[in-house]
């Protein structure tokens, strides 16, 4: 009866709420989307008096029961058989998943800006990193193998997934690949021209397919701009020691030195912005109560030695600060031909791994008292491959505050390669490098590298 009289009362509402209302219609005035079923959802959202009078009927009816024995009363799941209504509709909009692929043989920043932007044009980031077999037939041996290639892409605060053994030209079978079993919307490429030996452009499929999208390259930066800078040292060194075994008077000596001085200062055209070096950041500090682990060096030709370094010392605590050296400190531990990169291009390379937190550009040899209380440091790493110049001489320790604090530790460097191995690789295949550089010149008819 008590079920009877709430529905009479409330019919005259559904009836009034039966007419259309043109307003409705014009303002568009939904107080909420729900997923629904039957009428009863939408009485329900639009009639919280009839539902709250549904509600009291049923707690009613359960109450009766215990009057009532022997009568099967319906509960509260079967009176109202769609409570999931009141589920809200999950409209979440679609991810767009983009695509970019390249050698990335010598990382450097330009690389990193560039995975940088094409996370920009999407929601997640997959990287195909090409294969050695296809480097080769298309550009010449890399200098770093897949697996360190791949440690690298890895390493990049921006990348979500890694294809290995990537193809150079986006060919039809692998654009539908990746379309279907990578669910890629976009694929992306810098504005810089990628051709085949045969002069076709390897994305020309993805721009057909009205799926392609570009970005800005990186000026002031080239993997064979690197090469140049490694040969001109290796070259320093070889005038060096050919200065070192023959006479001469000083005045010539000095002479020699600006002219090198001079060359090396020409070497690196990038030019650091503070927009740059936000776009890279993270943007957040330490917690109140983090555990700040802090690891220094050069960084120089950021390699995957340095992502593995990285990650082992992260792993350490909560936050990873890392100090990256001044040019002249490099120098002076390791000769004038070093450091190949500058500061600030080692300071994003740094930057740009994703278990950095954050850097201090120009980081002191020396790990001081005042540092470690003005970061609140609680442990200082190093590894254990790390590079000096024997003929420096020897300079005090500068981890002997942290090592009488007690807060000092040695952790195992899971990887040997250092700068001076990559760039020995580069001076040994120097020959391979010019033969290939001046066949690729022949074909296109241009003569220069």
């Amino acid at each position: 009866m008590v079920v009877a009289l709430y529905c009479r009362a409330s019919l005259p509402l559904l009836q009034k709420r039966s007419a259309k209302d043109p307003g409705e219609e014009v303002r568009g005035r939904r107080p909420m989307d729900f997923e629904s079923n039957s009428w009863i959802g939408e009485r329900l959202c639009y009639y919280p008096r009839l539902f709250g009078g549904v509600m009291l009927t049923a707690a009613l009816l359960g109450v009766s029961t215990s009057y009532f024995t022997g009568i099967s009363v319906p509960t509260l799941p079967h009176l109202l058989p769609n409570l999931s209504i009141l589920r809200k509709k999950k409209r979440g909009k679609k991810r767009i998943r983009v695509y970019m692929d390249g050698c990335f043989d010598l990382m450097h920043y330009g690389h990193a800006n560039a995975i940088r932007q094409a996370k920009a044009l999407g929601d997640e980031l997959v990287v195909g990193v090409v294969s050695d077999e296809e480097i080769v037939a298309n550009k010449g041996p890399p200098v770093l193998c897949m697996e360190e290639r791949l440690a690298l892409v890895s390493g990049l605060k921006w990348v979500d997934e890694v294809i290995a053994n990537a193809p150079y030209a986006i060919t039809e079978d692998f654009m539908n690949r990746l379309f279907n079993e990578h669910k890629i919307d976009y694929i992306i490429h810098g504005d810089d021209p990628c051709l085949l030996p045969d002069g076709t452009d390897a994305y020309a499929l993805a721009k057909q397919a009205g799926r392609y999208k570009q970005i800005k390259r990186t000026e002031g930066v080239s993997s064979t701009d690197i090469v140049g800078r490694i040969l001109s040292s290796a070259k320093s060194i070889s005038q060096d020691s050919t200065k070192a075994s023959l006479p001469g008077d000083d005045n010539m000596n000095g002479v020699y030195a600006e002219e090198k001085m001079a060359k090396i200062d020409q070497i690196s055209r990038f030019l650091p912005t503070s927009r740059r070096i936000v776009q890279f950041s993270n943007g957040k500090g330490p917690g109140p109560n983090a555990r700040v682990v802090y690891i220094d060096g050069a960084f120089d030709l950021f390699h995957a030695g340095h992502v593995e370094i990285l990650r082992s010392a992260r792993q350490l605590g909560d936050f990873l600060l890392v100090g990256v050296y001044t040019d002249q400190t490099i120098s002076e531990l390791r000769g004038h031909q070093y450091p190949l990169m500058n500061l600030h291009e080692r300071s994003l390379s740094v930057l740009a791994c994703r278990y950095v937190d954050e850097v201090i550009i120009g980081a002191p040899w020396e790990v001081t008292q005042d540092m470690v209380t003005t970061f609140n440091i609680s442990v200082v790493v190093h590894g254990t491959v790390s590079e000096r110049n024997s003929s420096t001489g020897e300079r005090h320790d500068p981890y002997a505050v942290p090592k009488n604090m007690g807060i000092f530790r040695v952790i195992e460097s899971p990887k040997d390669i250092t700068t001076t191995s990559v760039a020995q690789r580069i001076i040994a295949n120097h020959e391979i490098y010019v033969a290939f550089s001046f066949a690729q010149s022949r074909e296109k008819g241009t003569g220069i590298w």
